[in-house]
């Protein structure tokens, strides 16, 4: 295990590399430039010239690649174009908001999917296991953007029982019960995405490890439901419910971006947003290197846990 995730590790420098080269000339070609929107009309061409060669636009365009690449790997991701503060202390500032609503939603999915899945398998062509089945392809089915404007005025606007946007209220005294009411509808938009594709899964997991030999094997020796449910056939339906789970985490940085511009949450999906509005190609950068990274890394994760669930799988 050791040697391959030295192994892995390795080839994470080339792959980071080339998706950061090929965010950075695709930006690059992207219609307009910041300086489109640091101009006053009344600035002159010299001072426009003299505003690109201190920003490094001036440069070609495999020179500016070159530049930034530099300063990544002396561990400074640049300064924005709009503020002037370092990259990594925006990024650094949004991240925690962005973890604490993942990390929820993927929580709170996986505690409702994986017992619905179960259940759902178990119960197979019951009134339930059509009910789930359909529940599913809802929560998969339905957009982010037409779930959050739905919450917002159905629980905000309506009934009035959470706040509609942003992580604290204006002028509160805050605290942990302020926060939870802030994040139960942005958490709640994630997490039926989340539970809908994870009980089909785990329900098509279930069923092809129930009809199995070894759990009718358990059976007939007269293993108990529960632990012939558990330990026989839920532990082999794992493998993928973990390759679920893999895709899921990054796949949560792209449904953060819509579910947090609905809701004003502060973490990394709004400023990804802003950015692209203002052609922050700093923070963009930044933002892009951070995602390919969470993209190899839940990869890595995934594969551990795959040794972890199965001892049949080796890595040598």
């Amino acid at each position: 295990m050791k040697n391959y995730l030295i192994r892995r590790f390795l080839l994470m420098i080339p792959l980071l590399f080339g998706v950061s080269a090929v965010n950075f000339f695709i930006l690059r070609l992207a219609p307009g430039s910041p300086m489109d929107l640091m101009i006053s009309p009344t600035m002159t061409a010299e001072s426009r010239a003299a505003m690109e060669r201190n920003l490094g636009l001036d440069a070609p365009i495999y020179r500016q690649y070159g530049a930034w690449l530099w300063n990544v790997l002396q561990g400074n991701l640049g300064y924005s174009y709009n503020s002037y503060r370092p990259v990594a202390d925006i990024i650094g500032e949004r991240l925690p908001a962005t973890f604490l609503l993942m990390g929820c939603a993927l929580l709170a999915g996986l505690l409702l999917a994986v017992p619905l899945g179960v259940a759902s398998a178990v119960k197979q062509h019951s009134v339930f296991d059509y009910l789930a089945t359909f529940g599913a392809f809802v929560g998969v089915s339905t957009p982010n953007f037409f779930l959050g404007l739905g919450f917002i005025y159905l629980f905000s606007v309506k009934l009035k029982l959470f706040p509609s946007s942003g992580m604290t209220t204006l002028g509160g005294a805050g605290g942990m019960i302020d926060l939870l009411r802030h994040l139960i509808l942005p958490c709640g938009v994630l997490s039926i995405g989340i539970c809908g594709r994870f009980i089909r899964y785990v329900r098509s997991s279930m069923l092809d490890v129930l009809h199995q030999d070894y759990v009718r094997t358990a059976a007939a020796k007269g293993v108990p439901f529960l632990p012939r449910l558990g330990v026989h056939a839920f532990r082999n339906a794992l493998l993928s419910i973990i390759t679920l789970m893999g895709l899921e985490i990054p796949g949560l940085l792209g449904g953060a971006v819509v579910t947090e511009q609905i809701f004003s949450w502060p973490g990394i999906g709004r400023l990804t947003v802003d950015s692209i509005m203002t052609r922050d190609y700093p923070v963009l950068m930044g933002l892009n290197l951070m995602s390919a990274v969470t993209v190899v890394l839940s990869s890595l994760l995934t594969d551990v846990l795959y040794a972890l669930a199965d001892p049949r799988i080796k890595y040598t």
